[in-house]
């Protein structure tokens, strides 16, 4: 008896248990065919009886069907006719008139047919209002019939028997997304991992959905996690950080095969987030941070390859043409003198070979040598023409000197 007691309340406090809590969706179609029903009968009734409209009947029963609609909303089962049945027959019946007798007067004892027509106007909007049911564009409806399914509707409108059939569910058929995640999951290489993940799924079988799985939307978030952490685990932390759309294939596949027979296909699977170990995170940051460096090293190396052998290709165009590499060396200097001003430091015998002395105008040193040539020759120093000038003749001789110079 303990034990049957405590299963009982184990089941009451589980959130995974859920009973159907409304029969029908009643909702402004559903109160405007009641209006429609109890209209038409109140209409009967003042022209079957004659009497004028200020005798109240049309506002009594438009009274007592605004009470059941309210009944209703709050509990949208047909067990709430019962209810609805006696505020609109007390709508009915409490207001005092000439036809019932003395104020103070609740019920009429004595009732003629006529009388009944209001009254069977006021029970029938209670009963069949709620069957008129409308289904969104994007919903369908599951309908059980005594407790066996009959069918699914489609959107639209369509009507419930009263009493006999029953909405099990609406379904939206529309693609929904699902959040989950999973903690602390450890991968091949034993590194603890967090990750959070969407899946995007839709519902193409609402009849499955319904009657094949008591809550398709916790059974899904939950198929999902345990796919996950089965998938993480046969991969290491590279695999997993480098080739994520294997994972989500293979997370794809493992669902979309345990919710088929639900009715529900799983269209995509992604990671928003995968959390690392702070220790773990520093670790790979160094890691990474060698690995460029070490790419560095090697693309510059492999530059000085390439540049070396460009050199070296040079180095055979130049060899045995002194010209070409004369003209290079010029325009050397000349970039030189340029970019860095006057000084330039050149190798030894680079005037020579570029005859530097006769091409850039070193004249100084030309002029000195015209100088020493004429001192030797026996010419003052104050003459300034160059003995080269001369194409080569020998210099004037020297004047004899005169007769009385010499005594």
């Amino acid at each position: 008896m303990v034990g049957f007691a405590k299963n009982q309340f184990t089941r009451i406090k589980n959130p995974h248990t859920r009973r159907q809590t409304r029969d029908f969706e009643f909702g402004i179609y559903s109160f405007i065919f009641m209006l429609i029903i109890g209209g038409v009968f109140s209409a009967a009734y003042i022209l079957l009886a004659g009497q004028a409209l200020q005798q109240g009947a049309i506002a009594r029963t438009m009274l007592g069907l605004v009470l059941s609609a309210l009944v209703y909303l709050v509990l949208p089962r047909w067990s709430a006719i019962i209810p609805a049945m006696l505020l609109a027959q007390f709508a009915l019946f409490f207001p005092v008139n000439e036809t019932w007798g003395e104020a103070g007067a609740a019920l009429a004892f004595e009732i003629g047919a006529l009388e009944l027509i209001p009254v069977a106007g006021a029970l029938m909007a209670v009963i069949f209002g709620p069957s008129l049911q409308v289904v969104l564009q994007w919903d369908k409806v599951v309908v059980l019939r005594l407790g066996r399914f009959q069918q699914v509707h489609n959107p639209g409108p369509f009507f419930l028997l009263p009493l006999l059939d029953r909405c099990a569910a609406f379904v939206d058929t529309r693609i929904r997304v699902t959040d989950f995640s999973a903690e602390k999951i450890l991968t091949r290489d034993t590194v603890p991992v967090h990750v959070d993940a969407l899946a995007f799924w839709m519902i193409w079988d609402a009849r499955k959905a319904i009657l094949e799985v008591e809550d398709f939307l916790e059974a899904v978030t939950l198929s999902a996690q345990t796919a996950l952490r089965d998938s993480i685990g046969k991969y290491s932390l590279t695999t997993l950080l480098s080739e994520r759309e294997t994972l989500y294939q293979e997370i794809q596949t493992i669902l979309d095969a345990k919710t088929n027979p639900w009715g529900i296909t799983i269209l995509s699977v992604e990671f928003t987030d995968i959390v690392l170990p702070p220790e773990l995170e520093d670790v790979m940051s160094k890691q990474a941070q060698a690995e460029r460096e070490k790419e560095a090293r090697l693309f510059l190396a492999k530059a000085e390859r390439e540049v070396a052998k460009e050199f070296s290709d040079a180095a055979e165009v130049y060899r045995g043409n002194p010209e070409a590499l004369n003209l290079r060396a010029m325009n050397m200097v000349y970039d030189g003198i340029k970019n860095n001003g006057s000084l330039v430091l050149l190798p030894s015998g680079a005037l020579e070979n570029m005859n530097l002395g006769s091409v850039m105008g070193v004249s100084s040193l030309a002029e000195a040598h015209a100088k020493n040539r004429r001192a030797a020759a026996g010419f003052s120093g104050t003459d300034d023409r160059d003995p080269a000038s001369t194409d080569g003749a020998d210099p004037p001789p020297a004047a004899a000197p005169k007769a009385d110079e010499t005594k």
